[in-house]
């Protein structure tokens, strides 16, 4: 049977909802050849947006979608050959072209080619050395495979705000740019994890992808869009599911695609005919449960100021908290010590700011620490 609901990977066609007036846009710069930055909290549906764009213009002969995932990159040179390995596997259809290819086309690599046990990959593409001077050789490798091919390339990097952690990052940004910028036959796709390093990234003035691209930002599926949604799943299972209580499953979630999907499909597990209070509740618990351990090491290392922080956003003190007041109450030290605090959440992906909102990155955090905290 197919699974009613989705949730941990891309969602594909059968599971992907709304996004249409994000879908258009994104399509038509494709079609024109726009670079995109996508920005938006996690898990609302960035990766599943570009793929189903992909999956929607995969008939067009004239251009070609290249997917990569940067999130295992540590450094410029894993970062180029996945660039390289991807470009090359996904531009040319058959194994005997790739190494065929990757030497014609970047004279800096020495491709090698394995066979693994691994039955959806059971041929890959590796480079394994590097040649002096290559980075421009593979920055470039898109551009000179399109305009041999006569087409256009799109290369969607997810998890590009990796390239920020590397060891003189803003010097490698740089050069990518202002190869990238240059080109003609390939345009980029770039968005990630990370909703704050990326605001930095292409946000920015002084960072070198400023107004890189058309940057748009994902805002939450609205609850109608949902609402038709998971009461189509259910019926497809003979069961059912009053609005009300999708409206609390939205609200719970604090309208996050993947955890509305999540909660969905443990409500929908534990009900037999019709949801009920009972399920909505256990269902809850569950969904709370099954993030226990992560949110658990999240916050063991948290010191004392930055727990009391959490507490005090927690109690709705987002705005108030550099008031003396609040300070006090929540023992956070000092005005000073609060900008401190807050650089260190941002940076363990505790909390977000949204606009001008502080808030947890998680929405499902607040209703485990008020559990686990006793409040």
């Amino acid at each position: 049977m197919q699974t009613p609901f989705i949730y941990g990977i891309a969602t594909d066609k059968l599971h992907f909802t709304d996004r249409e007036a994000e879908t258009k846009r994104l399509k038509l710069n494709f079609e024109n050849g726009i670079n995109t930055i996508i920005i938006s909290p996690r898990r609302w549906g960035k990766t599943s947006l570009v793929n189903h764009v992909a999956d929607i213009m995969s008939d067009n002969k004239n251009l070609k979608i290249v997917r990569v995932d940067a999130f295992a990159c540590r450094n410029p040179e894993d970062f180029y050959k996945l660039l390289a390995t991807e470009i090359i596997r996904q531009t040319f259809s058959k194994t005997e072209e790739w190494f065929e290819n990757a030497k014609h086309f970047i004279s800096s690599l020495v491709p090698s080619i394995s066979v693994s046990a691994d039955p959806m990959n059971p041929v890959s593409l590796s480079f394994n050395s590097i040649k002096n001077n290559y980075g421009e050789d593979i920055l470039s490798l898109p551009e000179r495979i399109a305009s041999e091919k006569g087409i256009h390339i799109i290369v969607c990097i997810d998890e590009f705000q990796q390239i920020g952690e590397f060891a003189n990052s803003l010097t490698f940004q740089k050069k990518l740019r202002s190869v990238w910028q240059l080109q003609h036959h390939t345009s980029y796709c770039l968005y990630g994890s990370k909703r704050h390093l990326l605001v930095n990234m292409f946000q920015k003035r002084s960072y070198p992808f400023y107004k890189f691209g058309d940057t748009l930002f994902l805002e939450r599926i609205p609850i109608e869009y949902w609402q038709k949604y998971i009461t189509a799943k259910f019926q497809e299972t003979n069961k059912n599911i009053s609005t009300k209580y999708i409206e609390d499953i939205y609200k719970y979630v604090d309208g996050n695609s993947s955890y509305i999907q999540q909660l969905s499909w443990i409500i929908w597990s534990k009900t037999d005919d019709e949801v009920t209070d009972s399920i909505m509740q256990i269902s809850k618990s569950d969904l709370l449960m099954q993030n226990h351990a992560l949110f658990y090491e999240q916050i063991s290392n948290l010191t004392s100021y930055q727990l009391h922080f959490l507490m005090a956003l927690l109690a709705g003190k987002a705005n108030e908290l550099n008031k003396k007041d609040v300070i006090n109450q929540f023992n956070l030290g000092s005005s000073a010590n609060i900008a401190v605090i807050k650089k260190a959440l941002l940076k363990k992906e505790l909390i977000d700011i949204v606009g001008k909102t502080l808030t947890f990155a998680d929405p499902i955090m607040p209703h485990w620490l008020k559990i686990n905290l006793k409040l």
